[in-house]
């Protein structure tokens, strides 16, 4: 496709088992664990496609999964990790704290902690992308844009191309990643952070793994508006007959809202398509 006159090619996470990129890094990760873990079982928190990818990894490899997820997720996320055969624990995501719950869980039960993105296996797993993106080229390319919630893809993908200029981008208010490497520290999100559609992006604060790797390639952070990423979402199903969920467009939403200039031989990644239909129904038919 084209944007602004130059080539831009859209990396399909939301094309992906259990509609993100969440399960390459889910699905690394439950490999390194021993026979003795795996019948302990895995407990993670995830608002929705790390809990997905969680719950796929952990059936296809016979251990039982717990999942704590925010009683606000996306129905259509909530019920795909059911159907995966993961048992969920909610909590309320502005009063309390879902690392803490799944620690407690995790010494309740012997159940290893399986985090969205503070893990050296869970970033390799998501690095993937980026080396299929290489594949799939036959060459690095030149600009690769991607969301970023913890950083665990934008790291992955960071390590696997580094002949590539990369762009991350945050729902604006969500900036915490931005934030941090432009104050070279980590910094937390605001608590009067504004209301977002990207559930997949609302993390709190990010962690030193994906910080350090995204602060030693120097690379660029932008943020975006509602309306921008509505927008993307709008263009995507119109343009392209692609269903990609808010946190999942906000690296095209860059490009189209012109935040991002379109240079040539730019890799655009769709990371997620986990939308419940009636928010894509007002999205998609309105503007």
């Amino acid at each position: 496709m084209r944007i602004g006159g130059h080539s831009v090619w859209l990396k399909c996470e939301c094309l992906q088992t259990g509609g993100a990129f969440k399960l390459r890094g889910a699905t690394n990760r439950l490999l390194q664990l021993n026979q003795a873990e795996r019948a302990q079982g895995v407990v993670a928190f995830s608002s929705g496609n790390h809990a997905q990818g969680v719950a796929i990894a952990a059936r296809r490899l016979g251990i039982a999964a717990t999942i704590v997820m925010p009683s606000d997720a996306p129905a259509l996320k909530i019920a795909g990790t059911r159907a995966e055969g993961a048992a969920i624990v909610f909590y309320e995501r502005l009063s309390e704290d879902r690392s803490a719950i799944a620690a407690r869980i995790a010494e309740a039960t012997g159940a290893t902690v399986v985090p969205s993105f503070d893990d050296p296996h869970i970033v390799a797993g998501q690095g993937t992308v980026g080396l299929e993106i290489i594949d799939q080229l036959g060459r690095s390319p030149q600009r690769i844009v991607v969301p970023c919630g913890g950083g665990g893809l934008a790291a992955g993908i960071a390590l696997a191309c580094p002949d590539a200029e990369l762009v991350i981008v945050e729902p604006a208010g969500w900036d915490d990643m931005k934030r941090s490497l432009d104050g070279g520290a980590i910094v937390a999100v605001a608590a009067d952070a504004p209301p977002t559609l990207c559930d997949a992006l609302q993390t709190p604060l990010v962690s030193p793994i994906t910080f350090d790797v995204l602060a030693a390639r120097g690379v660029t952070a932008v943020t975006v508006n509602e309306a921008e990423t509505e927008a993307a979402v709008r263009w995507a199903w119109r343009d392209q007959a692609l269903v990609v969920e808010p946190g999942g467009a906000v690296a095209l939403a860059a490009l189209l809202a012109g935040t991002i200039d379109p240079a040539p031989d730019t890799v655009v990644v769709l990371s997620g398509g986990n939308i419940d239909s009636a928010l894509h129904h007002r999205i998609v038919g309105g503007g």
